[in-house]
């Protein structure tokens, strides 16, 4: 479980604001590290810590003369220490700043995420609690299979997130990357000690071999792990909307009062949040194929990835926290229907329990192929008619009854059958 320290919001962390803050964090850890370590006077640093401050305005007033955003951003700073101010950026360059300080920012995005997925978590769990044994028709390829649980359903997806709160968690101690190395990454003008400690006192770690920038690849992996969260909440979005279908209509979104679902028809009630969610997953998985393009950069760096990241990082971030708490909403409120999942799983006379059938006979000593011709059969005669009635056909089919009692033929139909090995299933996941 995350540590619910106060953490900010989500857009606040992909401010100009935000961004300078995080700067000013690195030079500052730097200059302690290198007065540590006897390369500048500690009471430069002292009087960096006291004064050392910013004017975002000001950082892009200055940027729009020397187009570049850590010179402006420096120059500003150094209007506010002065003369110690000439400790700063010693012996750094530009990505030692943006790379380092950029991992704080994506750590910290992580933190929210990770409450958020946590909050998703308890809600489906809940729910799933409720339902454990609200019995419903499971399908597959979109036709009705066999009885299952709706609390069934919700397992499948607390399991799933309960695997991205396990690659999140994974994902903050890989990306807590920092690099203080240098122009090309090779401490010419800066030890790698500076580095190790200066990383230290932010909480992260040395990238191992770094060149001017830090490898793309990580930040890939974390805009991936991102687009893979958001086609779990898709598929689960796409669910509700499967099951709202007025012909199913087995859940439903919350339809607040006051709320309309069309300009023309009064009597639509639509599952627009799902819908919007299946939208926003679509934009995720294109942020990953452009986090993906911005592992091939030229020899040791260049700046091709960095107009990219700048839209890349914060949307992905936002709109993935966005699509939790959207998610978390509509799972604490979604409206279940077991009578309508009762309904839809009797019709026909109650197909779905054809197995049972089947197996029943196979074991009265009746061949598989027989046995499957035989219920194949009355299945069809029930199927898709308005009067079709599988259970009746199967009582009064002369080949079956010979072989199975009435008894017998009613505990075919029963759904406990189906359902008598998904305890060990809500055990695993602690339902």
């Amino acid at each position: 479980m995350i540590e619910r320290y106060t953490l900010p919001e989500m857009g606040e962390l992909w401010t100009e604001t935000y961004k300078f803050k995080t700067w000013l964090q690195v030079e500052i850890a730097v200059c302690e590290a290198q007065a540590e370590l006897g390369y500048i006077p500690s009471e430069a640093v002292k009087e960096i810590k006291a004064k050392a401050n910013f004017d975002p305005k000001r950082v892009l007033e200055i940027e729009a003369e020397v187009r570049h955003d850590i010179i402006a951003f420096l120059t500003n700073v150094n209007e506010y220490v002065g003369n110690a101010g000439r400790y700063i950026h010693l012996g750094l360059t530009s990505s030692d700043v943006l790379d380092t300080a950029l991992a704080l920012q994506l750590v910290v995005s992580l933190d929210v995420l990770l409450a958020r997925l946590e909050d998703l978590i308890a809600a489906i769990r809940s729910q799933a609690q409720q339902h454990r044994h609200t019995v419903m028709i499971g399908r597959s390829h979109g036709i009705h299979a066999e009885p299952i649980t709706f609390g069934f359903k919700l397992a499948g997806w607390l399991a799933e997130a309960l695997r991205h709160l396990e690659r999140l968690t994974r994902l903050r101690q890989d990306i807590a990357v920092g690099k203080i190395s240098g122009a090309v990454g090779t401490y010419a003008n800066i030890e790698p000690r500076v580095e190790a400690l200066t990383c230290h006192k932010l909480g992260l770690k040395p990238d191992a071999a770094s060149t001017q920038v830090i490898s793309r690849d990580l930040h890939a992996d974390y805009v991936q792990q991102l687009a893979l969260l958001g086609a779990s909440i898709e598929r689960f979005a796409v669910e509700i909307r499967n099951l709202q279908r007025t012909d199913v209509l087995e859940v439903e979104e919350f339809f607040a009062k006051g709320q309309k679902g069309s300009s023309a028809m009064p009597h639509k009630r639509n599952p627009i949040r799902s819908e919007r969610l299946t939208g926003m997953a679509r934009m995720l998985r294109g942020y990953a194929v452009a986090a993906l393009e911005n592992v091939a950069l030229w020899h040791e760096r260049d700046i091709s990835h960095s107009s990219v990241e700048r839209m890349m990082l914060p949307d992905a971030c936002i709109l993935t926290h966005f699509m939790l708490l959207e998610m978390t909403d509509l799972v604490k409120n979604l409206l279940v229907y077991p009578q309508n999942m009762e309904r839809n799983m009797n019709c026909y006379g109650g197909v779905v329990f054809s197995q049972r059938v089947l197996l029943a006979l196979v074991e009265k000593g009746m061949s598989r192929e027989e046995a499957y011709a035989v219920v194949q059969s009355c299945a069809h005669q029930a199927w898709n008619k308005p009067e079709g009635n599988f259970h009746d056909l199967v009582t009064k089919d002369t080949q079956i009854t010979q072989k199975l009692s009435p008894e017998e033929i009613e505990t075919c139909f029963d759904p406990k059958q189906h359902l008598k090995h998904l305890e060990q299933v809500y055990q695993r996941l602690g339902i």
